[in-house]
């Protein structure tokens, strides 16, 4: 059986493919894609100059702006405070006193809890955003 390069182009995407499934590193994905352009290269006739200019171009390029996106993009909030995490992010109670250290116990979901005021400022008795949630106790900040 004769194989073309665009035979083993295809064939290294489908491995590129392979790797990032088992890794989940999307990366690996943006090559697969340069490696299939090389295979439509070879396709159109070009020679193994054009092939690896065009999966130079595509899978290089594809990594470069990924990476760009990643970097632009903000950071994800601490599991404590996201609310993608911890749907409690976000609910309110109400505290009917504060002790001295900024504490209180508050009762959330029919169990009690402790609190913590994370605003600025000095408390007074009211309703209270969570703002995070540390192991046991609920950091509230003003409505």
């Amino acid at each position: 059986m004769d194989w073309n390069a665009s035979t083993l182009w295809w064939l290294t995407a489908a491995g590129l493919v392979a790797a990032e499934l088992a890794t989940g590193t999307f990366y690996l994905l943006m090559l697969a894609g340069g490696a299939a352009a090389a295979a439509i290269a070879g396709h159109a006739g070009m020679g193994l100059t054009g092939q690896l200019l065009a999966a130079a171009a595509v899978g290089g390029g594809g990594v470069a702006l990924w990476h760009l996106r990643q970097v632009r993009r903000p950071a994800a909030a601490a599991a404590s405070a996201n609310r993608d995490v911890n749907l409690d992010i976000g609910g309110t109670v109400h505290v009917a006193q504060w002790h001295d250290d900024g504490s209180a116990r508050v009762n959330y979901r029919g169990a009690g809890w402790d609190a913590r005021f994370a605003g600025s400022g000095t408390p007074a008795a009211g309703d209270f955003v969570i703002r995070a949630i540390e192991g046991s106790c609920l950091l509230l900040d003003r409505a």
